[in-house]
């Protein structure tokens, strides 16, 4: 049996990781696998890329001058199609399929027509949407019944002259639906909720929440307050880009008016430039290394989360692999991963209820004895395992 996943990254960010985990367990399992990814560089004759960083922001600048997000890169997807074509899997599993480097259109057509049973794992809401990846952060509900005039256009996958979403629902609608053999694989039931009321909803699917290698990220003993200069500081940590936008940013600001002199906040990944940031801000840059990340885990005292949409927190998750006690807005699929044994959840928004939160974890009023259990649930082979019954449940058919 051969199993190909399609994903926009491969190794990398919480969806790249995701399909490596599968990996591990294919190869357990005996079963043969390959992989298509939207980037990178990799020696394996098992992965094909689809282009080069210059090809894609050439597709990136189509997206953005004539609004068809995912039906441009044509002569990519052949090669991609003629590595399919080589590989002859028994399923194909897509992850991310926008990110600018598949033509969806070509991708669908072959598929149905070579009739390979397609495992589909969403990880947020483009599959269904005329546009955006997500739609609670504004509120929208056009995505039910048909999209049109959308308040997100200038957003990602970013279009910016012509709103595309009308066309861009009812094509993806009439391809997507095309394919009648496809099983969905959902991270949360906030999600399935969404799907359900989607044009998807009459396929079959199910939920397999997103793991975490607990082989990386486990407490570790570190001198990082030290190097930081923050030594006798109540660290809270954030990963965020930007003080803005749908990640919640903004209230890292708001926070960090609300500290005491012992408190200071530490943020990774934020692209601000340090003269815009507040003297009780650190900025980290971003690191693909679990290592290096489950490192700053393990030197916050408590890790806060103040996004305004998500699917599942994978942050959320790590943290508390981290034995880091985590605070939460109830956004998305927060809820599902932020529990009295590992955390609080405050209101959406509310900045004062994450202060106070923040303040109970500081005071010790959390136990946190559940964390070594709740740990091992939270393992990639746990998780991902229910993977490898779904293909062979599929297959048998």
């Amino acid at each position: 049996m051969k199993i190909l996943q399609i994903n926009s990254v491969y190794g990398e960010r919480s969806t790249g990781r995701i399909v490596t985990a599968i990996e591990k367990l294919l190869d357990e399992a005996g079963f043969e696998h390959c992989a298509i990814s939207g980037e990178g560089d990799f020696s394996d004759p098992r992965v094909h890329v689809m282009s080069g960083k210059l090809y894609q922001k050439a597709n990136i600048l189509k997206t953005r001058l004539f609004g068809k997000h995912g039906f441009y890169n044509k002569s990519a997807t052949l090669k991609a199609l003629k590595f399919i074509e080589k590989e002859k899997p028994d399923l194909i599993h897509l992850h991310n399929i926008h990110g600018h480097y598949i033509n969806v259109k070509m991708l669908f057509e072959y598929i149905k027509e070579k009739n390979i049973p397609l495992v589909w794992s969403l990880h947020d809401c483009w599959a269904f949407t005329g546009h955006c990846t997500h739609f609670d952060y504004i509120g929208c509900e056009k995505w039910k019944t048909g999209c049109y005039d959308c308040p997100q256009q200038k957003d990602y996958p970013v279009s910016w002259f012509f709103d595309r979403s009308k066309k861009n629902y009812r094509d993806k609608k009439a391809l997507f639906t095309s394919v009648p053999d496809i099983h969905f694989v959902l991270a949360s039931k906030w999600l399935e909720g969404r799907v359900k009321e989607s044009f998807l909803g009459d396929y079959p699917s199910c939920i397999i929440m997103n793991g975490v290698d607990t082989n990386a990220f486990y407490p570790r003993e570190t001198n990082l307050k030290e190097e930081l200069g923050l030594s006798g500081k109540f660290v809270i940590m954030g990963v965020i880009s930007k003080f803005s936008g749908p990640k919640g940013g903004e209230f890292f600001l708001k926070l960090s008016k609300l500290l005491s002199p012992d408190e200071h906040i530490v943020l990774v990944s934020l692209e601000e430039k340090p003269e815009n940031i507040p003297s009780n801000i650190t900025a980290l840059p971003r690191t693909n290394s679990k290592e290096k990340l489950a490192e700053i885990y393990s030197m916050a005292d408590v890790f806060v989360n103040t996004t305004l949409q998500e699917t599942l927190p994978t942050v959320n998750t790590e943290a508390i692999c981290c034995n880091t006690p985590v605070v939460s807005f109830d956004s998305g699929g927060c809820p599902e991963t932020v529990d009295e044994t590992c955390g609080i959840l405050v209101p959406r928004g509310d900045v004062q209820a994450l202060y106070k939160a923040v303040q109970r974890v500081k005071r010790g009023e959390l136990t946190m004895e559940g964390l070594p259990a709740r740990r091992e649930t939270l393992d990639n082979d746990v998780r991902f395992r229910a993977h490898i019954d779904l293909y062979k449940q599929i297959i048998s058919k």
